[in-house]
């Protein structure tokens, strides 16, 4: 057995790893705190403490002794990852949600360990502030370790440009779920080919089993990223929408106390998580990507115990004697005391023809590292005039071909901000078309020519294209809604004093349900704004809770009760 050194250079040696924040030391005196969170025990050697695919798996800080992790290899051997020593604790990023073990970590030789609960782990990261932080950026950069590893996560099996295939990858990757991608099988016949075509895109899990075509929500749910409600429960808050708004609205609610759930279809981070780049956010001085800073907004509500239901889209919403009922795809009931919707908004698409024939088949509404891969050299298009289709353009430019900038307006001054503006007019890698539109799209697997016209003066242009990237602008997620509370012509939520509506300006139509955000009237569409609302909207929530805390139910308590209870048994 190599040491722990050698171990880890070898198996977590990517260059953008960091090595010493995943595998930082407690120290002798966060250790001797945490021993009031767990129990100790004597196991012996060769103890499986938890393997690939189980869930809920407890954390392990090593007394004496040594723990092996390792991931499943190929053939069926196992590759050593790390060794825990002495300060040393066992786990990655699913310590903090549900998702099923990556890797198998067993004893070495006989260990004194310290075995501390999900439930003990939660009061911890509430109470003990340093080791938490410790604790977090651990187990994120080991996840981190594990996606750059051949072995490590599931393998999605499909075909090139086929958009089943595009939509599982997209939501592997905005949930950062490890995966690899395998092309599938070809066959001899036409016939094998159709049945073989029925099957694919495939998904193997750690297991060895796999599913044929899954839905976004099968996959949640097989892989854990969602966290099913408790329908015996009453939260305190429930975040429609995990974008930035929403995001900043639950890590707020949590970390002031409030048992608080984040209820998102796709993955968190909402459009914002689709941007290349954001230059303009304060606080990065040289920009951050959509996703990253998605990243680390769910990492934060995961730290102060925010839960997440994934791939669950609300279906319906209605308040019955003060108390909030909203039903989830898939009849699911969640109960709150109050509702902060934070839905966004939903692309919008170009009117042409047989243009959904092309979605994820060379149409895109993101363009990220996964779409910049798809058109390296090669000429691409951006459509819109707003930040979005902006970064897109500068950020394909240093990757494709060249790109082609399409604009309805007359020009980008009164959408788009003036750095992205000058960044556009001095490349000659992009070029600009004003007052034109795309009208046709042809290809008969795939996109492969396009054709757009000036709108004044009729000239056409067809070129070979297989990518283009659509940013136009957004329609809001409130189709939920309608009939429950009031929306604007354009299905917006109306909010705040100037509609009656509890003085407040985020407060709607329905007494305890708040709209920030994207899906917001009047709201102005930036990251910015967007996190200040869902910020800000936390000190609404508290007053209204605390105005009616005599109308709600006394039964079932909320989860934060119930840590409250726990809590103080345990310092008993």
């Amino acid at each position: 057995m190599p040491d722990q050194s050698q171990s880890k250079r070898s198996a977590w040696g990517t260059p953008e790893f960091r090595e010493d924040l995943a595998f930082e030391k407690l120290t002798a005196e966060m250790l001797e705190r945490m021993l009031a969170y767990g129990e100790q025990g004597t196991y012996p050697a060769d103890t499986v403490l938890y393997t690939h695919g189980d869930r809920e798996a407890d954390m392990f800080v090593v007394i004496e002794g040594k723990l092996c992790v390792s991931l499943p290899g190929d053939g069926g051997e196992a590759k050593i990852l790390a060794c825990h020593e002495r300060l040393d604790f066992s786990g990655e990023f699913n310590l903090l949600n549900s998702q099923a073990s990556l890797v198998e970590v067993r004893t070495a030789m006989e260990s004194r360990l310290l075995r501390i609960s999900r439930a003990g782990l939660q009061r911890l990261m509430r109470a003990e502030g340093d080791i938490a932080n410790l604790i977090t950026s651990a187990l994120v950069w080991r996840r981190i370790g594990i996606i750059g590893e051949d072995t490590g996560g599931v393998v999605l099996v499909g075909y090139d440009k086929d958009p089943e295939t595009t939509v599982l990858q997209r939501f592997l990757i905005r949930n950062n779920y490890p995966h690899r991608i395998a092309e599938a099988p070809e066959t001899a016949s036409r016939n094998a080919a159709e049945s073989t075509q029925k099957q694919y895109p495939a998904v193997v899990l750690s297991r060895g089993r796999t599913l044929y075509r899954p839905t976004i929500t099968q996959l949640a749910d097989e892989l854990g990223i969602t966290e099913l409600p408790d329908s015996s429960m009453i939260y305190d808050v429930a975040v429609v929408g995990g974008g930035p708004a929403g995001l900043a609205a639950a890590v707020y609610a949590a970390s002031e106390g409030l048992c608080t759930i984040v209820i998102e279809e796709t993955a968190p981070g909402g459009q914002a998580s689709t941007s290349s780049k954001i230059e303009n956010y304060l606080g990065f001085p040289t920009g951050i990507s959509g996703q990253r800073l998605a990243s680390r907004a769910q990492l934060q509500a995961l730290k102060f115990g925010v839960r997440f239901a994934i791939s669950r889209p609300v279906v319906t919403a209605k308040q019955v004697d003060g108390i909030h009922q909203l039903t989830l795809a898939g009849d699911i009931p969640l109960c709150a005391r109050s509702v902060v919707v934070a839905s966004g908004a939903q692309y919008r698409k170009l009117s042409v023809s047989n243009y959904e024939e092309y979605e994820n088949r060379g149409i895109y509404y993101a363009a990220t590292a996964m779409e910049g891969v798809l058109c390296r050299e090669n000429e691409v298009i951006v459509v819109g005039g707003g930040n979005s289709a902006g970064q897109a353009a500068v950020f394909l430019s240093g990757i494709a071909k060249h790109v082609h900038h399409i604009v309805r307006g007359k020009s980008l001054a009164a959408t788009m901000s003036q750095y992205l503006i000058s960044r556009i007019e001095s490349s000659s890698r992009i070029t600009l078309y004003t007052e034109s539109e795309i009208v046709e799209l042809a290809g008969e697997k795939s996109l492969d020519f396009v054709t757009w016209a000036n709108r004044v003066t009729g000239e056409r242009i067809c070129q070979p294209i297989s990518n283009v990237f659509v940013m136009i602008g957004a329609e809001p997620n409130s189709g939920w809604l309608y009939g429950s509370v009031q929306l604007d012509s354009k299905g917006f939520i109306l909010t705040g004093g100037a509609h009656g509506f509890n003085g407040t300006p985020y407060s709607t139509s329905v007494p305890g349900m708040f709209a920030v955000g994207d899906v917001r009237s009047a709201s102005l569409k930036r990251v910015a704004s967007a996190v200040g609302e869902g910020s800000v909207v936390i000190s609404d929530v508290h007053r209204y809770l605390a105005d009616h805390r005599n109308h709600f139910p006394a039964e079932p308590n909320s989860a934060l009760e119930a840590l409250r209870l726990a809590d103080a048994a345990a310092a008993g």
